[in-house]
């Protein structure tokens, strides 16, 4: 191994020259360049040099834009055996805004190694080897590349600069939104580094699971109302029959005012009610954070509406209904908010520019995603109606 990497979370790195003078200087003579370090062997014997380069998110924010998204992914694919430690090292990944890298022209010793150690454990950071094991500020071992927890006891630090930095509200939100960024990386879609963060779960007003699964079905039964205007079917016999079901599951109120009024309306509009059809997508969001959808497929193509309407038409009663929902978990709700977020941007950014959107992203099915998700973690207390849709 030649390479030796130190990544930190700092205020100021005026000191890091210093730190660098003070453990190496006995064993290299060191020559500065801008940011770049050229060290050579002060032994007669077995000359050998090494290059550091010290980069920072000021002075190189390309570097930073482009590999921290890599370095999260790369550690999100990773089988970690402890999924505590996993999301302690995002969180630590996403707010790294200095990196020490360390070149030498032979393979590192164990001494080496030692005085790199001390040089990590100076910085305060992470150490990472080229197989991708990661180290604590000691040199102890946090994650090998297979997963497998080491010995180090590790907590993320990070610079109360890079917290509060860009309106940060959290390490945790960062982590989230570099996760997604890597998987938009994986896929070649563009990304807005600009796009703020979510806030963090226990920043968020999320709607209970009962709400969720009465909204659900108050959603379906006027999207079935609404399909049958928009195929001009008879209006007064749809509108008895869907609004005898929303009394038999009890879930009248759970519609918006907005939808009420498209219900009562003697004659209700065909625009409209293709409108509210499109939130087939939305609903499904709600029963994929109830467990009855297996996962949300990337929103090229529209839901499978039959299943959609047999999840609640087989259950003769809400309870019924109620009774086989499972609801995931806020961290997974929030991450797929902060994915359909995202992705909303790319397809806006096409549109704008008179492209293609990206991978077939149909932008009708990222709203309404958007409106489901965003509304279920409560995002800035907006009401089902009113969701921002802004990027």
């Amino acid at each position: 191994m030649n390479h030796f990497t130190i990544f930190a979370s700092k205020n100021d790195t005026d000191d890091i020259e210093d730190k660098l003078s003070d453990i190496l200087a006995k064993s290299f003579t060191i020559e500065k360049n801008d940011n770049e370090y050229l060290l050579k062997s002060r032994g007669l014997f077995n000359k050998y040099r090494c290059t550091i380069n010290i980069l920072t998110e000021d002075t190189n924010p390309d570097y930073f834009a482009k590999n921290i998204p890599g370095m999260m992914g790369f550690y999100n694919s990773i089988p970690f055996k402890d999924e505590q430690l996993k999301e302690q090292v995002m969180i630590q990944i996403s707010v790294l805004n200095t990196v020490v890298a360390i070149e030498m022209d032979k393979e590192m010793t164990d001494d080496h190694m030692q005085q790199f150690i001390k040089l990590l454990a100076s910085i305060g950071g992470i150490g990472f080897l080229s197989d991708g094991t990661l180290l604590d500020q000691n040199g102890m071992v946090i994650v090998y590349p297979n997963g497998e927890s080491g010995p180090s006891v590790f907590r993320p630090h990070a610079c109360t600069r890079k917290i509060h930095a860009h309106e940060m509200t959290s390490a945790q939100g960062e982590a989230r939104k570099n996760r997604t960024i890597a998987f938009l990386t994986d896929k070649e879609i563009p990304y807005a580094s600009s796009l703020p963060q979510l806030p963090p779960v226990e920043n968020l007003q999320f709607k209970s699971q009962e709400d969720i699964a009465r909204r659900a079905v108050a959603l379906l039964i006027v999207i079935q109302f609404a399909c049958d205007v928009a195929q001009r079917g008879d209006i007064e016999e749809s509108r008895e029959f869907f609004t005898n079901m929303l009394r038999t599951y009890g879930v009248h109120e759970f519609l918006t005012e907005h939808e009420k009024f498209f219900l009562e309306a003697q004659h209700p509009g065909a625009q409209e009610a293709v409108n509210i059809s499109w939130q087939y997508e939305a609903y499904w969001t709600l029963i994929w954070a109830l467990g009855l959808v297996e996962e949300l497929n990337f929103p090229d193509d529209v839901c499978d509406c039959e299943y959609a309407i047999q999840v609640v038409s087989r259950c003769e009663t809400f309870e019924q209904f109620y009774g086989q929902t499972v609801l995931r978990s806020k961290e997974d709700i929030v991450d797929e908010a902060d994915k359909i977020y995202r992705l909303h941007w790319a397809c806006v950014d096409s549109r704008i520019n008179g492209q293609e959107a990206p991978l077939a992203l149909n932008e009708s099915v990222v709203m309404e995603r958007r409106r489901g998700l965003f509304w279920m973690i409560g995002y800035q207390g907006e009401e089902w109606d009113t969701i921002s849709m802004d990027t």
